[in-house]
């Protein structure tokens, strides 16, 4: 009995989240009363929760951690400035001839914006609000238009810069460190969030051409879906050329300024996230969409968005001080080891376990509950960091997608027209957690796609 109290922990925590309980409340409150039992039963030392201040000193004074607010305040800035209207504008001209044209506009304007923003609730209700209605006026079918939004606002977690890259940057880097100490290494090698910037590069786009070519098998096999712009909408948008740079090459240059200088070496994550939000408000003030109001609105939001990361973060940090002090880690350590298969047995489960919790808990929970306990195990074992990084944001973009609690479901059901069924919106999604279930695999199968980049650019 005493050995399954550390799956107990995890089940009670997922059942009081279940219950609808705020999430850092139920990790930090489940860790406390398990604690409180143990303490009790002698089967907990108390000692254990004399590190909590500790670790929340920690959090406090971890500078990689100041990029997540300055890059959601660069989101919501650029979310302000209207960009996302003029981007789909503009790429509605360039594709509207083809079948299918606005479906990949929309997955391009998609990863623009998740490569600007990072933020996949800002992304879904914006493209939902602007190209949804289109999409369905135009006829295309509902269940690909909504599962082509869906999809394409999930995009900011994979495409970087992404907050979760970030948050799972410093989560990979402290269990490499302490999977290099437990190997008896006392010079470890590091892993930094540029490297994971540059690791998911490839998978990134690798994703949004398997989207595009989904929706190009949907115009050739079942162009009745994915209709053409007409002619006569198309000839009376005009200045395409100007539409072009003025809507296209601004946020471009952003997102090459504030990767280019994490990439080269010359700003850290946090340093480049501050540029970031400098060029929003530059960005913003260009558009004469800059005002006290919205810097104001601004403010609030990525305070509030902060907020949530942070005590989340709290939250999971007393729960695994918890789950550590029943001895869960090496109870979970000794059945991953003994799994048949080895590593790659390990992973596999590891991985269906991530995708599984995905239907039912949020990316920021998976990375601060989850990842700390398997990473330092899955790392001791030899697979590279960055790849073991990359594979994890991947399975992590499907928790937005899998039915019944992905977020970005609710997102466009709340911005999408009475029309639009909840299930059409749940089958549309279906063909895209397929390409990126493959995507995944092929990942799996092919490690170099997440680790040549970051090798070549940094040796």
């Amino acid at each position: 009995m005493i050995e399954l109290l550390p799956l107990l922990l995890f089940l009670g925590a997922i059942f009081v989240l279940l219950l609808g309980y705020s999430v850092a409340y139920s990790l930090a409150g489940t860790g406390l009363i398990f604690a409180a039992i143990g303490i009790m039963t002698g089967h907990f030392e108390a000692s254990f929760l004399e590190a909590v201040p500790n670790r929340l000193f920690g959090i406090m004074n971890n500078s990689v951690l100041i990029a997540v607010p300055l890059f959601v305040f660069m989101g919501v800035m650029l979310e302000k400035s209207k960009i996302a209207e003029e981007l789909l504008d503009t790429m509605a001209i360039l594709f509207g001839p083809v079948r299918g044209g606005l479906g990949i506009s929309v997955t391009i304007v998609g990863m623009l914006l998740a490569a600007s923003t990072g933020i996949v609730g800002a992304t879904v209700v914006t493209m939902g609000l602007l190209s949804l209605p289109t999409m369905l006026r135009r006829g295309y079918d509902p269940g690909v238009a909504t599962g082509t939004i869906c999809a394409s606002g999930t995009l900011g977690q994979i495409i970087p810069p992404s907050i979760v890259l970030v948050l799972l940057g410093d989560v990979i880097s402290s269990a490499y460190q302490q999977a290099q100490l437990e190997q008896g290494i006392y010079s470890p090698k590091t892993v930094t969030v540029g490297d994971l910037f540059l690791g998911a590069l490839l998978p990134g786009l690798l994703l949004v051409s398997a989207y595009i070519g989904y929706l190009i098998f949907k115009a050739i096999f079942h162009p009745a879906t994915v209709p053409a712009i007409p002619k006569e909408e198309r000839d009376a948008m005009d200045n395409l050329f100007q539409r072009v740079i003025f809507a296209l090459l601004p946020p471009i240059f952003l997102v090459g300024l504030v990767l280019g200088s994490i990439l080269g070496g010359w700003a850290t994550p946090t340093e480049a996230a501050s540029v970031g939000a400098l060029g929003a408000i530059i960005l913003a003030m260009a558009r004469r969409c800059f005002t006290l109001q919205i810097l104001k609105e601004v403010m609030r939001s990525t305070t509030q968005v902060s907020s949530m990361v942070f005590i989340i973060l709290v939250g999971a940090s007393i729960f695994s001080l918890v789950f550590r002090g029943f001895g869960g880690d090496d109870l979970v350590r000794n059945f991953l080891t003994d799994l048949p298969g080895g590593v790659f047995g390990a992973v596999a489960l590891v991985m269906l376990v991530i995708f599984l919790l995905g239907f039912f808990l949020d990316f920021i929970e998976i990375t601060f509950v989850v990842v700390p306990i398997v990473a330092p195990i899955l790392l001791a074992m030899g697979l590279d960091p960055i790849w073991l990084g990359v594979m994890i944001a991947l399975n992590l973009q499907t928790s937005f997608l899998t039915p019944p609690f992905g977020f970005a479901l609710f997102y466009l059901r709340g911005v999408a027209p009475e029309s639009i069924s909840t299930m059409q919106i749940y089958k549309g999604v279906i063909p895209f957690i397929m390409i990126q279930l493959v995507a995944l695999l092929a990942l799996a199968q092919w490690p170099a796609l997440a680790t040549w980049l970051p090798h070549l650019v940094y040796g």
